[in-house]
C-alpha cells in the first residue's frame, strides 16, 4: 500500500514542478524582460513628472538611477512516504510531498549626487548631437524650440523665477524655415579637417537641384541669421554670437533647463502663485510655440 501511495505522491510533485517549470529558465525571459522593461519605463516617467512638478514649486529635482536588476529563481521539489506495520495487523502510513518556487530579485539604486548630479543636469547638451538628431529625422523646429537657447544671437524663450521671457520673433521663423529645409533634404552635418583648426563640425546647405521655394527659404534663413549668402558651409560653434558670417553659433540648454521649461507649463493654483510657492509660468491654454506655422506643417 505504501509503495503505490509513494508513487502517487512522486507523480503529483513531478507534475506540479512541470507546471512551474515554464516560469523559470529560458521560458521566463520574454515575460520577465517585458515586465521589468515596462516597470522601469513607468518608474522613469513617474520620477521625471514628479521632478517637473517639484521644480515648478522651486524644489530641486532628485534622481535615483536603477543600477542593475538581477532576478534569480529556485525550484525545489520532494516527496516522502513512511509507514508502520504491527503484528496485530493494524498499520499506519505517513505521506508527504512539496513543490516550491522562490524568486529573489535584487535591484540596486544609485542616487544622482555630487559631480555626477552637476555634470548630468547642468552641462549643456551637445550641439553636434542635436544637429545629428535633426539630420536623422527628428523635427528641426521642435529640437530648436526645446533644446536651443539661441542661434546666431536670436534668443529662444526662457524661464526664470521672475516668469517667462518671450522668444525673439525671428527665432520662431528660423526654426520653421529649418524644418522646411530639413524636409527638402538640403541640410546636412559633417566633419571637416581645417588647416590650423583641426576637426570642425560643418553645417552644409545644398543649393543645387532643389525646388525654387526651398531656395527662397534658404535665402531667408541666411538673412535672418546674418549668414553669407554665397557660402554653402558654416562652422558649428558653441557661442552666444558668431565671429564671422560663415559661423553658426548656438547655445543649448541643459537637462535642468529643459525641466524648468517643462515645469513652467504645469498648472498651479492662483493661491500658490500669490503666496510665491511656485514661480510664474505659462497661463492655462497659452500657446508655447510648439507648432509654428510653416509650409511643411500646412502641407501635412
Amino acid at each position: 500500500m505504501a509503495k503505490p501511495l509513494a508513487s502517487a505522491i512522486f507523480v503529483v510533485a513531478f507534475c506540479s514542478a512541470g507546471c512551474l517549470h515554464p516560469r523559470t529558465g529560458p521560458n521566463s525571459l520574454p515575460r520577465d524582460r517585458s515586465a521589468y522593461s515596462s516597470s522601469l519605463s513607468d518608474s522613469w516617467k513617474q520620477e521625471t513628472l514628479l521632478n517637473i512638478v517639484k521644480v515648478r514649486y522651486v524644489d530641486p529635482p532628485v534622481f535615483v538611477d536603477v543600477g542593475s536588476i538581477v532576478a534569480s529563481y529556485t525550484l525545489a521539489q520532494n516527496a516522502s512516504v513512511g509507514g508502520t506495520i504491527t503484528p496485530q495487523g493494524s498499520s499506519s502510513a505517513m505521506l508527504g510531498g512539496s513543490v516550491g518556487l522562490s524568486s529573489t530579485p535584487t535591484i540596486t539604486y544609485t542616487p544622482l549626487t555630487g559631480n555626477a548630479y552637476i555634470n548630468g543636469l547642468m552641462t549643456p547638451l551637445s550641439a553636434e548631437l542635436l544637429f545629428r538628431a535633426i539630420q536623422n529625422g527628428m523635427p528641426a523646429d521642435l529640437i530648436l524650440f526645446a533644446t536651443f537657447m539661441s542661434i546666431n544671437g536670436l534668443r529662444n524663450q526662457s524661464v526664470s523665477l521672475q516668469g517667462i521671457t518671450p522668444a525673439d520673433p525671428d527665432f520662431h521663423r528660423v526654426r520653421a524655415l529649418m524644418r522646411d529645409i530639413q524636409v527638402s533634404g538640403a541640410v546636412r552635418l559633417y566633419v571637416k579637417e581645417t588647416p590650423g583648426k583641426g576637426t570642425t563640425q560643418i553645417i552644409g546647405l545644398r543649393t543645387k537641384d532643389i525646388p525654387p521655394e526651398v531656395q527662397t527659404d534658404i535665402a531667408e534663413f541666411r538673412r535672418l541669421l546674418h549668414l553669407n549668402q554665397e557660402a554653402t558651409e558654416f562652422e558649428l560653434t558653441s557661442a552666444p554670437l558668431p565671429s564671422s558670417d560663415t559661423e553658426l553659433a548656438v547655445q543649448t540648454r541643459s537637462i535642468a533647463e529643459l525641466i524648468k521649461n517643462l515645469a513652467a507649463q504645469v498648472e498651479v493654483s492662483t493661491e500658490d502663485l500669490s503666496q510665491h510657492r511656485a514661480f510664474p509660468g505659462f497661463a492655462a491654454g497659452h500657446d508655447v510655440g510648439l507648432c509654428p506655422a510653416s509650409k511643411s506643417h500646412a502641407e501635412g
